[in-house]
């Protein structure tokens, strides 16, 4: 089984690009769901979450996502320790998730695969890409945040033009009816 790693920065709807691969039959996998998953019900991982955070990063048994935000954001340590105390968790769940299916292929959506140095562990990369103020607006729309907050994760993601080199797909994010071509033709080459 071949695992294709989908990538892309904020709001360079990478969420779109895996949901067409779902229409097509195609089994898939969201890291940033399984991740916001198992903060909120893996005990060990909230344990460690609290231990580094403290324990009021969590109110009412559910993970303050704007306090937390708000610390890494700006710290780029804490941002690093917090990758290195959830993507084990993530990491665990998705090889039950890969046991648990036999395809052709799957589909992993993950944005920070080049930041975590994790790029050996798929057969083929999707990047998904969009210009910078189109993104800005897309995540406006979707999220309860300010335009400096979306920056502060632009500038937390690796710059683009450093790593389409080793991506074996692009998509350019423009319109959803050149989308779902790219996303066939992407697909009829992997089944190939």
């Amino acid at each position: 089984m071949k695992i294709v790693g989908l990538t892309g920065g904020i709001g360079s709807g990478k969420s779109t690009v895996l949901n067409e691969f779902k229409d097509l039959g195609i089994k898939t996998y969201c890291a940033d769901k399984a991740a916001k998953n198992l903060i909120n019900s893996d005990v060990r991982l909230i344990d460690s979450i609290k231990k580094v955070f403290g324990n009021n990063i969590y109110k009412k048994n559910k993970l303050d996502t704007y306090q937390l935000s708000e610390i890494v954001f700006q710290d780029s340590d804490k941002l690093k320790l917090l990758n290195s105390i959830v993507h084990p968790a993530v990491s665990n769940d998705f090889d039950s998730f890969i046991k648990a299916n036999d395809e052709i292929y799957i589909v992993k959506e993950v944005a920070i695969i080049f930041e975590t140095k994790s790029e050996n562990a798929y057969d083929k990369i999707i990047l998904v890409r969009a210009p910078l103020e189109e993104r800005i607006k897309r995540v406006l729309l979707r999220d309860d945040t300010s335009r400096d907050d979306i920056i502060k994760r632009v500038n937390n993601q690796v710059d683009e033009s450093s790593i389409i080199n080793k991506c074996d797909y692009i998509i350019d994010n423009h319109n959803l009816l050149d989308l779902k071509d790219k996303v066939f033709q992407i697909h009829r080459d992997l089944i190939r």
